[in-house]
């Protein structure tokens, strides 16, 4: 009978957490001196498209797809309507050390309570503090991995190493030690949680698949 409670609750704690994965759209902001970009991630389980909006056209200029039970990435081109295999970069390399801490600061982003973390490289004269949400959002880190982008803000976010269960930043902020200058900053702008039609994640059937010779 105990084992059979076990597994009972066992179960249930399963389904809730697949329950309370987040499902929808997030909208993130990246401003730097020279830019505004914006990009919309569409979730759903551990599928994820992340449309890349063009600042002057207002429309969707380049996806990626992630399929991240296979670490498949997948990059979709709409204007030539292509898509292709997307290979991942070569691992980053990173001067001098990153010393990651926790902070005790706590900070409200979209209705969100966010805990600080802070990231320090004096070689490269950067600090990026993360006003990271858990919970929810187990599809960030893995994206985050399997992507291995060359920017700061991801390759110190990958630095972390104490991170809470589903985290994600709410917002981010690159400054230059030396003068506390502001070099980037993240921050989700718009949240609509909600069901994602499947045929949103997927590549359309008239595209044509680019092959690199």
């Amino acid at each position: 009978m105990n084992k059979i409670k076990l597994l009972a609750a066992s179960l249930t704690l399963s389904v809730m957490a697949i329950a309370q994965s987040y499902e929808g759209s997030i909208e993130f902001k990246m401003e730097t001196n020279k830019d505004t970009t914006t990009n919309i991630y569409y979730v759903k389980g551990n599928d994820v498209k992340l449309d890349q909006i063009g600042r002057k056209s207002g429309k969707v200029e380049g996806s990626f797809v992630f399929n991240l039970s296979t670490k498949e990435i997948r990059f979709v081109n709409p204007v030539r309507k292509v898509w292709g295999e997307h290979k991942s970069e070569t691992a980053p390399v990173i001067k001098g050390s990153c010393i990651a801490s926790k902070g005790t600061n706590t900070k409200v982003v979209q209705g969100i309570k966010c805990t600080e973390y802070t990231v320090k490289n004096a070689e490269e004269n950067t600090q990026i503090t993360y006003w990271i949400a858990s919970g929810k959002y187990d599809f960030f880190v893995p994206l985050v991995k399997a992507w291995n982008r060359k920017d700061k803000q991801s390759i110190y976010f990958n630095q972390i190493k104490d991170l809470p269960k589903g985290a994600m930043p709410m917002l981010s902020e690159e400054k230059q030690l030396s003068d506390g200058k502001l070099v980037s900053k993240l921050e989700v702008s718009k949240m609509s949680k909600g069901g994602v039609d499947a045929a949103k994640l997927a590549i359309p059937a008239d595209y044509k698949k680019f092959e690199q010779k």
